[in-house]
Formats: structure tokens, C-alpha cells, sequence
């Protein structure tokens, strides 16, 4: 049995800089691994909104193909100042210090990465639009649920269910850890 591949430069700087910033809340390995894959996939603008300080958006641009841009945006400007950091030399990302509605008009995104529980409207209604025909939303942060409908907290997840449910897309629930799965909804 080998050792788990080292985490790419870009996101070994980005936990660095997490960790002077002293914040502890970012994208699992797991999760960025599939980030990874799935922005290989990718051309045109992708989207991250709720940049933290800059770990997600780390992943993704180690996966992204040359010509390829990231927009990222962090409502707290102090952590979207740590991420800036990151991405300082960097022409194919951008961090902005700004609400993620500040993102709706430089669409459509190839893939949008959002993370649920950031103070904003995650439902299919508030974003389906910012995303290309063929373009995916990736939503992390959810724990496995064996039911239907999906449940959390001793609730219904409408959250969760309306993004599985939702005809624009074909969505499915992927679990990246035993405790962790992520939704990814590729629009039609």
C-alpha cells in the first residue's frame, strides 16, 4: 500500500496561508481532489462563491486547463485578502472581497463551487442560470443521508432534494469520505 498523493503546491500554500489567517474552515482534501478532476474538465470561467481563504479555489486551479479563469468571491474582506495572497501572480484567478451576487453578471460559469452552509442562497432557483448548458455546480459540505427524501437535522433537506430533483439538471450525491458527500449537478 502506497501513501496518499501529496497535496499540489497550490493548495499546501493555500492551507499556509488558512493557518496564519486562523482559519480552520476549508474544502477537505477529498472534496478539492474531486474539485481538481472536475475543473480538468472544464474551459471558459469558473466560479467560487464563498472563497474562505482561498483553499477551494486552490484545488480548482490545479486542475484547470490554460486559458481557463476562476472568479472567486469572499464577503469577509479579510479573508479574501489572505486569499488574494495566493493568487497574487496568478492571471487565471481572481479573488474579489465582494458578495457573491457581485458574480451574477459575468457568467455564464462552467462550473460554479458553492458551499452551502456560507450565508447565501444556495437553492437551484438562485443559481441555475449562472451556469452554461453542460456547465456543473458542485456543492460540498453535506453528510451521507440513505433515505428519501433526504434528511438532516430530523428535517426534510430541501436544499439537498431540490438540487436532485430539479429537471435542468442531472444531479447525484458522491460521497468523498465517510462522513462527507458532495452534490454535483451538471446542467442539461
Amino acid at each position: 500500500m502506497s501513501a496518499p498523493p501529496e497535496v499540489p503546491a497550490i493548495v499546501s500554500r493555500a492551507f499556509d496561508v488558512s493557518l496564519r489567517a486562523g482559519y480552520a474552515s476549508f474544502c477537505r482534501n477529498e472534496t478539492g481532489r474531486l474539485l481538481a478532476t472536475l475543473a480538468a474538465t472544464r474551459g471558459g470561467t469558473m466560479a467560487e462563491f464563498g472563497t474562505g481563504c482561498g483553499v477551494g479555489t486552490a484545488w480548482l486551479r490545479s486542475g484547470v486547463r490554460p486559458g481557463t479563469t476562476i472568479l472567486s468571491a469572499e464577503l469577509d474582506a479579510d479573508l479574501a485578502t489572505a486569499a488574494q495572497e495566493i493568487f497574487v501572480d496568478d492571471p487565471q484567478v481572481e479573488v474579489l472581497a465582494a458578495d457573491w451576487s457581485t458574480l451574477r453578471n459575468k457568467g455564464p460559469y462552467s462550473l460554479l463551487f458553492l458551499d452551502p452552509s456560507v450565508p447565501q442562497d444556495a437553492s437551484v432557483e438562485a443559481v441555475a442560470d449562472l451556469v452554461e448548458p453542460g456547465g456543473m455546480v458542485v456543492l460540498d459540505d453535506f453528510a451521507p443521508c440513505e433515505i428519501w427524501p433526504p434528511i438532516t437535522n430530523g428535517r426534510v433537506d430541501t436544499l439537498r432534494e431540490g438540487w436532485l430533483s430539479d429537471e435542468r439538471f442531472t444531479a447525484v450525491e458522491v460521497m468523498v469520505a465517510s462522513d462527507a458527500t458532495v452534490l454535483v449537478a451538471t446542467r442539461r
